[in-house]
C-alpha cells in the first residue's frame, strides 16, 4: 500500500508539473482536459507501448517517454474524429514506416493532418521535448536504481502523465475546454 501511494504522489506531482509547464507555453489551460475514452485506451496500450518504449529508454529516454504524449495526441484526435471507427484501432496503427522510431512524425503528419515543418508541428514537438525533458528531471530526482521494480513503475507512471498531456494538448487544440456549468434557479421547476 505504501508504494502505491509513493507511485500516485510521484505521478499526481508530475502531472501537475506538466500543466503548469503546458499552461506557461499556451499548450493548455490550466486543467487537464480528459475523458474516460482516452484513459481507457491507455490501460490497453501501456502494454504494447512498455514493450517499445522500455528498450529505448538507455539511448533515448526523451524520445522514450515523449512518444506517450504523441500516442495520447492521436488517441484524442480519433476521439474527436470518429470515435465509433476508431475505438478499437490497435496500437500498430500508431506506428510510422519505422515502427516505433518514427511514430512522433507519422502522428503529426498523417494522424494529425500536420506537416512536419509548420509553425504548429514544430511547436508540438517543442512542447513535448520540453515536457519529457521535466520527465527525465522529475524521474532523477527519485534516485531509483536503474532497471529495478522501482524504476521500471515510475518510468510507467511517467508515460501515463505524457499519455494524458498530450491527449489534453489535443482536446485543447482541437477547441475543447471546460466551462463553468451553473444549475441556478432559473429555469427550475
Amino acid at each position: 500500500m505504501e508504494q502505491i501511494e509513493y507511485f500516485d504522489t510521484f505521478e499526481n506531482n508530475l502531472l501537475k508539473e506538466m500543466l503548469r509547464l503546458c499552461t506557461s507555453y499556451k499548450m493548455l489551460e490550466g486543467t487537464l482536459l480528459s475523458s474516460e475514452d482516452l484513459d481507457e485506451r491507455w490501460k490497453e496500450y501501456a502494454p504494447e507501448y512498455m514493450a517499445d518504449a522500455v528498450p529505448q529508454v538507455n539511448a533515448f529516454p526523451a524520445a522514450a517517454i515523449a512518444w506517450a504524449g504523441y500516442v495520447g495526441m492521436a488517441v484524442a484526435h480519433r476521439w474527436d474524429e470518429n470515435w465509433e471507427l476508431y475505438a478499437t484501432e490497435p496500437y500498430e496503427k500508431l506506428h510510422g514506416g519505422q515502427g516505433f522510431d518514427d511514430m512522433d512524425e507519422h502522428i503529426l503528419q498523417n494522424i494529425l493532418g500536420l506537416s512536419l515543418d509548420s509553425e504548429e508541428a514544430k511547436k508540438i514537438e517543442e512542447m513535448m521535448r520540453r515536457c519529457a525533458n521535466t520527465a527525465i528531471t522529475y524521474i532523477r530526482r527519485e534516485d531509483t536504481e536503474a532497471q529495478s521494480t522501482k524504476a521500471f513503475y515510475i518510468f510507467a507512471r511517467t508515460t501515463r502523465v505524457l499519455f494524458r498531456i498530450g491527449a489534453a494538448m489535443e482536446l485543447h487544440r482541437l477547441g475543447y475546454k471546460f466551462e463553468k456549468v451553473n444549475f441556478g434557479e432559473e429555469g427550475a421547476n
